[in-house]
């Protein structure tokens, strides 16, 4: 089963990047190309008949699963990145992180309005990052038709916070 596997190979850093946090590290999945492709494959598969226009990837990790996906479904990538990273003319959001704040950018010109967005990060937390990035969504006058995350800290009850913008959330890796 793809679960088991992922949480064979996804370790554990306990107090990264603050005491307190226990951080998910996905980098051992990507030294297996396998595991990756299964990765790909398994969510693709989850996304059969939904209709998506582009996938929105959150830096930094949610680039490396996201951009593979994209390509796989052969719709666009969208870059969400941190504040000053995006070289064109971009919207901003700011969020509360379980350790502190930040803000993350899309350039007005990702998509066009009515456009429907998947937002694909590599894990679920407290969700800030993620309603963040459907909000960017929404002030381009884009629909957030799902979600795609690798592993969902289920414990931290955040699906509540998406559901507000789509009800479909996949999540490969749940930590209950």
């Amino acid at each position: 089963m793809l679960e088991d596997r992922l949480k064979s190979v996804i370790r554990d850093i306990p107090d990264f990047p603050q005491p307190g946090i226990v951080f998910k590290d996905i980098t051992p999945v990507l030294k297996d190309q396998e595991l990756s492709s299964a990765i790909v494959d398994e969510l693709a598969k989850r996304l059969e008949g939904m209709e998506i226009d582009a996938i929105a990837g959150v830096e930094s990790r949610g680039f490396l699963f996201g951009m593979m996906l994209a390509n796989k479904l052969g719709i666009p990538f969208i870059p969400i990145r941190k504040q000053g990273k995006l070289p064109a003319k971009t919207i901003a959001e700011s969020y509360k992180l379980e350790y502190g704040q930040a803000t993350i950018e899309i350039h007005e010109d990702a998509f066009v309005p009515g456009s429907r967005i998947l937002i694909h990060d590599d894990l679920l937390a407290t969700g800030g990052t993620v309603v963040a990035a459907s909000k960017l969504v929404e002030k381009l006058e884009g629909v957030v038709v799902g979600y795609a995350f690798i592993i969902s800290l289920d414990f931290l009850h955040s699906l509540g916070r998406l559901t507000r913008f789509s009800d479909n959330i996949i999540a490969l890796a749940r930590y209950a």
